[in-house]
């Protein structure tokens, strides 16, 4: 017997509706996971509202998904010639792919992937393949359903795998620069960390599918004129990303907390045992106690995974003894990036900070701070805007980035993301002089950078 459907309410959105299908895919260990992982990372110790997850994002996603699929069938009926619609049996693994595109991520994974390189992203080709393997449940249960395939090639990069050809505009509902992902994101973040920074849910009608390229795209054409409106519209919702991030993914408390969390995992990883494998079933709370259970055998290695372990639980963070902001770096970013980023690098970054502890005990100081540096990508969470749409008087759809003579905030939003890149040096004191003197122990050590931060009481 078929299982029933059934109706979530959502603090967010309202009533979720789900199929009996993806209630089955949702009662997977895999999918369960996902509510101990917190949306925000480490957020919520500077907005302690942000404690969702990224299982309630997952039902949301969906749901968006569900919402931008309606709107491409109504517009499909205005205009058939030129707009295609989306089958149930496409609308069925769109939103199971909706359901399960987190699936991959691990705690704090932004800090500890994205902007420390420690291990490979969590989107990466093989963290898919290894979560959606018919040997997972969740695999198992997309086999059951006959999708699995489908779904894999859904949150796969184009041309990466040998699974079914799947038409463009299923990955873009997902994964394009406006999306069922960022919508719900957005929406869902400002309502947990209370900022009212909102874009009018109207956007999700505006999608339709292009019959001659297969994108999904934006008409902002109508009577040879440009829709200023619906431009407005998705501008502001890639407005309300940059601002989400300056103030809340960025947030400098927010970088401390997860450089900590980085520099735990690198230790473990490196001098700890600690294999990359293990951490992919873990929660926010699983993941402090496996750190806790990797602990190094080298006295000096070990005295600072501790520290930092007892850091993390009472909410001592470190303090910034240095920024150093791409607009003050522009030409120096390139060499950082490239001497402090990515997997093999830790060397390089230890070496940095035992120089500066060394430097702090040759000026006579017995009693020496953690050093930690912290360098996060260049690009770091930038999407460039490639949402296609349609202009007036254009034959084919192209990627709203192509207009940016046309829509000055569109550039002027993606050098401000370039300038949300920072290196910082951060230290366990909150002792102003110290976090000074390391900044004159710095500025000899990174000749070429310029650090902007003075300590506030300096």
């Amino acid at each position: 017997m078929r299982r029933r459907g059934a109706v979530i309410r959502d603090p967010v959105h309202g009533d979720i509706e789900l199929t009996g299908e993806e209630l089955s895919l949702l009662d997977t260990p895999d999918m369960q996971r996902l509510r101990g992982v917190r949306q925000l990372g480490t957020a919520y110790l500077v907005f302690p509202g942000a404690q969702h997850s990224r299982f309630e994002h997952s039902l949301g996603t969906l749901h968006v998904a569900s919402r931008m699929i309606d709107a491409i069938n109504r517009s499909r009926e205005r205009a058939p010639l030129e707009r295609i619609g989306i089958a149930p049996d496409e609308a069925r693994i769109v939103r199971a792919a909706a359901l399960v595109h987190d699936v991959t991520h691990i705690p704090f994974g932004h800090g500890i992937e994205d902007q420390s390189g420690i291990l490979e992203r969590h989107d990466s080709p093989e963290r898919f393949r290894r979560a959606l393997a018919p040997s997972t449940p969740l695999g198992a249960a997309l086999d059951g359903m006959g999708i699995r395939r489908e779904v894999l090639s859904v949150l796969l990069p184009p041309g990466v795998g040998d699974g079914p050809t799947v038409p463009p505009y299923w990955r873009e509902i997902l994964s394009d620069t406006i999306c069922a992902d960022i919508l719900d994101y957005l929406k869902r973040d400002a309502y947990y960390t209370g900022l009212n920074l909102l874009y009018d849910p109207r956007v999700m009608d505006y999608f339709m599918v292009d019959r001659a390229s297969g994108h999904l795209y934006v008409d902002v054409a109508k009577r040879g004129l440009v829709r200023e409106d619906i431009v407005s519209e998705l501008v502001r919702v890639l407005e309300a990303r940059y601002f989400f991030s300056e103030r809340v993914y960025y947030h400098h408390a927010k970088i401390s907390a997860s450089a900590i969390i980085a520099s735990l995992v690198e230790n473990a990883l490196i001098s700890g045992g600690l294999a990359p494998e293990s951490l992919y079933t873990q929660t926010d709370e699983s993941l402090k106690a496996l750190l806790a259970g990797h602990l190094p055998t080298e006295p000096a290695a070990l005295s600072r995974q501790t520290e930092l372990l007892e850091r993390l639980a009472s909410r001592r963070l470190l303090k910034r003894a240095c920024v150093f902001p791409r607009y003050a770096n522009a030409d120096a970013q390139e060499t950082l990036v490239a001497r402090f980023f990515a997997r093999g690098q830790h060397g390089e970054r230890a070496a940095f900070e035992a120089s500066v502890a060394d430097g702090l005990q040759r000026r006579g100081m017995t009693d020496v701070p953690l050093v930690v540096l912290y360098c996060p990508a260049r690009r770091m969470q930038l999407k460039e805007a490639q949402t296609h749409v349609r202009f007036p008087g254009a034959s084919t759809v192209e990627p709203l980035a192509a207009y940016h003579d046309r829509i000055p905030r569109l550039g002027d939003l993606e050098r401000s993301y370039r300038d949300l890149w920072k290196l910082y040096v951060l230290a366990g004191t909150d002792d102003w002089t110290v976090l000074a003197t390391i900044g004159e122990i710095v500025r000899d050590l990174l000749p070429e950078a310029t650090n902007v931060y003075r300590p506030r009481d300096a």
